[in-house]
């Protein structure tokens, strides 16, 4: 049995030099709080709740390294409480301009399908249509390169529940989501889109969608 991952070193802290932006997300993982016009002046009495560890994803079960909660959806995944608190967030880091990419260990996704095709989104702002990669390396798997312009990057080889016919089945980037029209090769109900996910009845609707 292998021994459970060692959270990795914990993150830098903001330059005090550095000037925040409005509106800026927390970077360190779990914590959800964003900066104001009045940050930069004031930061005595902030505290950053959030997770030191790695996401955990694991036969349906979902959760961080650093802590014990776990759950089957994503969505209450994403709700899951930071372990550890810190006095100030983490906004700017160092302030350097030229740092590297945030690599992005999963996103959000759903589907719904036909007979004939399952209709899949990945959700992530910003991809950057002109370096991202979407290939159908076979049958069973979908290969995706996602950059963003915001430097970020969700990077995956994802098994598919079923088989596709990777001739006709295409891709489409738009706004909030990397849009999948995906062409089942034998017309069975998919129960969810990964063959690694536990089936769950929230994210399978078989007909047309619905209107929002």
């Amino acid at each position: 049995m292998s021994a459970t991952p060692q959270p990795p070193p914990e993150s830098e802290s903001d330059d005090n030099s550095a000037a925040v932006p409005a509106n800026q997300s927390c970077r360190r993982k779990g914590c959800r709080a964003m900066s104001t016009a009045k940050t930069s002046s004031s930061r005595d009495d902030e505290e950053c709740v959030h997770h030191p560890g790695h996401p955990i994803f694991h036969e349906g079960s979902k959760g961080w390294t650093c802590c014990k909660r776990r759950v089957l959806e994503f969505d209450e995944f994403m709700k899951i409480e930071g372990c550890k608190r810190k006095k100030r967030h983490l906004f700017v880091g160092s302030g350097r301009e030229d740092r590297g990419e945030e690599s992005l260990t999963t996103v959000r996704h759903d589907f719904y399908q036909t007979p004939t095709v399952v209709i899949a989104s990945l959700y992530m702002k910003k991809i950057d249509k002109g370096r991202a990669k979407i290939e159908f390396p076979s049958p069973t798997a979908l290969a995706v390169d996602l950059p963003t312009t915001d430097k970020k990057r969700y990077k995956a080889n994802i098994p598919l529940y079923g088989q596709i016919d990777t001739a006709n089945s295409t891709s489409k980037i738009m706004g909030t989501k990397l849009e999948l029209t995906l062409v089942k090769l034998d017309g069975a109900s998919w129960p969810t889109l990964r063959n690694d996910e536990q089936a769950t009845s929230e994210i399978l609707q078989t007909g047309n969608a619905g209107r929002a």
